[in-house]
C-alpha cells in the first residue's frame, strides 16, 4: 500500500514538473527606462527554459496601444543581437514602451521615456519669466480692487449729496404765545393759575 502511494505521488510531482515547463515565461530586463537624448539603451528578453526560436520585438507608443514590429521600422539606431534589443542615440521618437516575443508568447514589456536635457540658463529665464508674471497678476489685482473701491465711494458721495436733509421742525411754530416784556418762556408763570381757580372749559 506505502509503495503505491510513493508511486502516486511521484506521478504527481512528474506531471506537475511536466506542465510547469509547457509554460513558457518571459522576463525583460529592465522594465523601465528613462534616459537623456543621445543615450544608448540595451533591453534584454528572457525565457523560462532554452529556446531556438528568433526573439521578435514589439514597440507601442504606450500600454494597450497597437503594437508594430520593429522589424519593419526602417531605424539605423535600433538593432537586434540574439535576446538583446540595442537602442543607440536615442531620440524623443524612441518613446514608447517595446515588448519582446517568443514562440507567440509575449513578455511584459519595457518602457522607454526620452526627455531633453536642461539646461539651466533656459530653466533660470523661464522660472524668473513665471515670476515676472505672477507679481504683475497680482499687480493689476491690487488696481482692479482700488479702482472698484474708489467707484463705491465716489457712489455714495454722490447718493449723500443727492439727498436733502430736511429743514429743522419748530415745535412752537404757529403758536402765539404772547410775552410779556421778557423772554418767551421765562414768564410762563405769569399765566399760572391758582389752585382753586376753574379753568375756562370747566
Amino acid at each position: 500500500m506505502r509503495w503505491m502511494l510513493a508511486g502516486w505521488w511521484g506521478l504527481v510531482l512528474i506531471s506537475l514538473s511536466v506542465a510547469d515547463n509547457k509554460i513558457l515565461q518571459i522576463k525583460q530586463k529592465p522594465r523601465f527606462y528613462g534616459v537623456a537624448v543621445k543615450s544608448s539603451v540595451p533591453i534584454y528578453c528572457s525565457s523560462s527554459r532554452q529556446h531556438n526560436s528568433t526573439v521578435k520585438w514589439f514597440k507601442a507608443n504606450k500600454i494597450g496601444d497597437e503594437q508594430t514590429p520593429l522589424s519593419t521600422l526602417i531605424d539605423d539606431n535600433i538593432r537586434f543581437q540574439m535576446a538583446y534589443l540595442y537602442i543607440n542615440n536615442i531620440q524623443m521618437r524612441h518613446s514608447g514602451v517595446y515588448y519582446c516575443k517568443i514562440n507567440e508568447t509575449q513578455g511584459p514589456g519595457t518602457e522607454v521615456k526620452v526627455f531633453r536635457p536642461v539646461v539651466m540658463e533656459k530653466a533660470l529665464y523661464r522660472s524668473n519669466l513665471k515670476d515676472g508674471l505672477i507679481v504683475f497678476q497680482g499687480f493689476l489685482l491690487a488696481v482692479f480692487i482700488a479702482a472698484l473701491l474708489l467707484r463705491k465711494q465716489k457712489l455714495w458721495e454722490r447718493r449723500d449729496s443727492e439727498y436733502e436733509e430736511p429743514e429743522t421742525d419748530h415745535i412752537y411754530e404757529g403758536l402765539a404765545i404772547e410775552t410779556c416784556g421778557g423772554g418767551l418762556y421765562e414768564e410762563l408763570s405769569v399765566y399760572a393759575q391758582a389752585e382753586g381757580a376753574e379753568a375756562p372749559w370747566e
